[in-house]
């Protein structure tokens, strides 16, 4: 039931993303002494995630789908390889930048449990518990 509810949906996409940009920062760290290493990094949620009108859905019954459901979150993930000032070897990974995008990375997830639990809530609220 829960998932059916946008504000729902959007929460786990953000802690997905918040995730998936962690898994991504612990590689560049991983890497931080490989010879021609660049450090990579996720687009932002508000980049990587976009709503795209349903595409080959059909109703098979009246009221199997509502006209007013919003549309699907949809996941458009991109790496890109992030600028940063090169060392004699050829890597690019700063240990303090990839502290600072993990700590960004860790707020983002925050914000997405936060918004998961302020909705439930007012789910909690409003059926009276």
């Amino acid at each position: 039931m829960l998932e059916k509810l946008q504000i729902f949906r959007t929460a786990q996409s953000m802690a997905r993303h918040a995730s998936a940009r962690q898994a991504v920062i612990a590689q560049n760290v991983a890497n931080a002494d490989t010879p021609g290493y660049r450090a990579r990094d996720i687009a932002s949620f508000r980049d990587s995630y976009e709503t795209s009108p349903p595409s080959a859905l059909r109703a098979t019954r009246p009221g199997h789908l509502l006209p007013g459901d919003p549309p699907p979150l949809r996941w458009r993930p991109f790496e890109a390889e992030r600028p940063g000032a090169m060392s004699p070897n050829g890597n690019n990974i700063s240990l303090e930048t990839e502290l600072m995008m993990a700590a960004e990375a860790q707020s983002e997830q925050r914000r997405a449990l936060a918004i998961y639990r302020s909705a439930l809530t007012v789910l909690r609220t409003s059926i009276g518990r």
